[in-house]
């Protein structure tokens, strides 16, 4: 099934449903072109922090891209205000797939019928999630990493998406500071994500068996890359409770993946040591979040 693609796109909002690390971050690169962005939290502080949070950064980001120009960012509470009249809506929920199934099954009911549905979920692909839409033809993975740091992004299709929802996001996504990659088949963990992935649970499984410390681990693979951050500060940053469960979903698809590496995560995030958000992970430096 074909889909109607959204028109007047540079004068309609952007919808980012959640206002965690990575919401306010994606809210952030859809306020660079002197537009509007809503982001939706039923939370009302995570939301009010997000929105500062944007408006703090919205200048200096900008400044960065070629025509940037800061725009706005409202939160609400209230999913309805936040999708009315978008033309992109951006899911940036936490990694459980009956959640991402739910939030899918109400987007598609309560948007545009034009709007297109965009996951950032880091490990399922959108085919897991979309039984209850009715036009899936719009929906399709778009994961980000860290952004503005790290402003690269996974494209990829439901398996039923609109060739033509790709093609446009393929165009029109560096206009936001951010670089667009197609992965060309289902991919768990998209394309970096997937060396991520085995970087970041050798890190753990060399600390897990007590061979070395996180702060070693990082200072090595700063001198030998000459990147300023490894793998623990990076998922400090990241959370350790969302890297637990995108392992978690990993080791559900490959059994025979060492538990060590999740045993490790488990501990931190059962003492509420979840990186940068609570102040303190492998690192305990972070006065406040990032």
């Amino acid at each position: 099934m074909t889909f109607t693609l959204p028109t007047d796109i540079h004068h309609r909002p952007v919808a980012v449903i959640g206002a965690g690390t990575l919401g306010r971050r994606i809210a952030l690169m859809f306020a660079t072109r002197g537009g509007r962005v809503r982001i939706y939290d039923p939370a009302t502080e995570a939301g009010q922090a997000a929105q500062a949070y944007v408006a703090q950064n919205a200048a200096d980001t900008a400044a960065h891209i070629e025509g940037g120009q800061p725009g706005t960012a409202t939160a609400t509470t209230d999913l309805a205000e936040a999708l009315a009249g978008a033309w992109l809506v951006v899911e940036a929920v936490p990694e459980r797939l009956e959640l991402k199934r739910h939030i899918f099954a109400e987007l598609d009911t309560a948007a545009d019928a034009d709007a297109i549905l965009a996951s950032n979920s880091s490990s399922y692909p959108t085919s897991q999630f979309i039984d209850d839409v009715a036009r899936p033809e719009r929906v399709l993975n778009m994961h980000f990493y860290m952004p503005p740091r790290q402003p690269a992004v996974d494209l990829m299709s439901s398996g039923r998406t609109d060739r033509a929802v790709l093609d446009l996001l393929l165009r029109e996504l560096p206009h936001y500071g951010v670089f667009p990659f197609e992965a060309h088949r289902e991919s768990t963990g998209f394309i970096f994500n997937r060396i991520w992935a085995a970087i970041k649970r050798e890190s753990l499984a060399v600390v897990a068996e007590g061979v070395s410390t996180p702060q070693d681990v990082d200072a090595m693979w700063r001198i030998n890359t000459g990147l300023t951050a490894g793998p623990f500060r990076a998922m400090d940053h990241v959370g350790l409770d969302v890297v637990l469960d995108i392992e978690n979903h990993y080791a559900a698809e490959n059994p025979a993946l060492p538990t060590g590496p999740r045993e490790l995560l488990q501990r931190y995030v059962d003492a509420g040591h979840l990186g940068v958000k609570t102040g303190r992970g492998f690192y305990d430096d972070y006065a406040q979040q990032d």
